[in-house]
């Protein structure tokens, strides 16, 4: 067998967050390997399959300290205005509805819609420039974890060593089981379908998130109008549908005529007519939490660890808040010539993602409960509510930092701060 000289972490992993966690540590100069069971895609922009990412702008600026942004192959949208509000499909929103806008909090978008493939082939062109950055993919590791190391074997054949193991497996990860950490599940019973369409007029970098009886429905601007569509559609825009099981599978058996008829009643008119695009992709909803979020040489990132209702789109931003917590331990400690795996390290990651995670679940969940029902004097407040909170300044404003990212206490890589280049590492 083939041995490599020990590495400060060996991810497990290679979709979006695992593959950005590594980049991160490559590219603060820590010797770090990536393996995932698939072979990485190849390098030509695949067609467009539908999927897009709604990145906050502290995650932009997390891809952007890693080398990741800058290697984006399309330009992604900005989404610069957001509209909030209640409604029943085939009807009109309600006129009660709350607007945000970045300009007034700050010069920076919300965020921005990037294409599944642009980040993709971003992540495949940064990975092979760092060379402290050793990728295995196809392979599968066995993984052996014990206080002093751990040592990571490939159906390679290579041996790898390492101090810190992440897992970013998913939802599944077979390492948090083999931990033993266990995680608490809940079933909303609905199923999220997500992918795009084109349609007939500009939508102005607005998103819309309009909240139904059976599950939110949100709008996401894609960029354009050159890259999707016909001279008929030439704008384009991401959906992200939650739906009741039994009425969700009736969706996805539609045609494409069908199904554009259904994303029309629930759209409004504002987008003017709409016609599918891409595949649609779907995938049952449940909230996870685990108990904990590390063990013995081994710290759970990304849907390993946690998993939240799309009614606010946060799912791949905690991922990515997740990254910069973990990096940010890791390297500091590797500066100080110090074990990147320590249980003072991993604690500390633990209390950093823990509460805010909570907090998320929690309020999507609470989001979830109080818009997903269509009782009239529940209706009725809700939609007063929302009128007020359209009419105080100080809470938009909050709300508006909270979609950006920008919640208390964000700092280092989310707050834009670069990476801190290593004087040497553990003796």
């Amino acid at each position: 067998m083939t041995s490599i000289p020990e590495m400060a972490a060996c991810v497990i992993g290679a979709g979006p967050v695992g593959a950005t966690l590594a980049a991160t540590l490559a590219a603060a100069g820590l010797p770090v390997a990536v393996v995932d069971n698939a072979p990485l895609p190849p390098m030509a922009l695949p067609d467009f399959d539908g999927r897009a990412y709604a990145i906050a702008l502290t995650s932009q600026r997390l891809l952007a300290a890693a080398g990741i942004w800058e290697r984006l192959p399309a330009e992604p949208c900005a989404i610069r205005r957001i509209r909030v509000a209640d409604g029943r499909p085939g009807e009109p929103p309600s006129p009660l509805s709350l607007a945000f806008d970045a300009g007034e909090v700050s010069a920076d978008p919300f965020g921005y819609m990037v294409e599944a493939r642009s980040l993709r082939l971003a992540l495949n062109a940064a990975l092979p420039t760092l060379p402290n950055l050793h990728v295995f993919a196809p392979a599968t590791a066995t993984v052996e974890r014990q206080a002093e190391g751990a040592t990571i074997r490939l159906s390679t054949g290579e041996v790898l060593r390492a101090r810190l193991v992440v897992a970013a497996e998913g939802r599944n990860s077979p390492l948090r089981r083999e931990a033993g950490i266990r995680a608490t599940t809940l079933d909303y019973h609905q199923i999220g379908m997500v992918g795009a369409f084109a349609h007939e007029h500009p939508h102005e970098g607005m998103a819309l998130e309009q909240f139904l009886p059976n599950g939110p429905f949100a709008q996401l601007p894609l960029a354009g109008p050159d890259r999707f569509g016909t001279a008929a559609y030439p704008h384009a825009s991401a959906f992200v549908w939650a739906d009741r099981t039994a009425i969700a599978r009736r969706m996805l058996a539609l045609d494409d005529d069908g199904f554009g008829r259904e994303l029309a009643r629930r759209l409004g008119g504002h987008l003017g007519a709409v016609r599918p695009i891409g595949r649609r992709w779907s995938y049952p909803l449940s909230a996870l939490l685990v108990e904990r979020w590390t063990d013995t040489r081994l710290a759970l990132i990304g849907d390993a660890a946690h998993g939240v209702h799309p009614i606010a789109g946060q799912g791949l931003n905690l991922g990515f808040r997740d990254v910069a917590a973990l990096a940010e331990e890791v390297i500091d400690a590797w500066n100080a010539g110090g074990d990147p795996s320590a249980p003072g390290v991993l604690s500390r990651y633990q209390a950093r993602r823990r509460p805010d995670t909570l907090l998320m679940l929690t309020g999507m969940h609470a989001l979830e409960r109080l818009f997903g029902n269509d009782f009239t004097p529940v209706r009725i407040a809700r939609r007063l509510g929302i009128a007020a909170v359209d009419r105080l300044p100080g809470l938009k404003r909050a709300f508006a930092r909270q979609a950006m990212g920008l919640g208390p206490g964000v700092t280092g890589l989310l707050a834009g701060q670069p990476l801190l280049k290593p004087s040497g590492g553990p003796a």
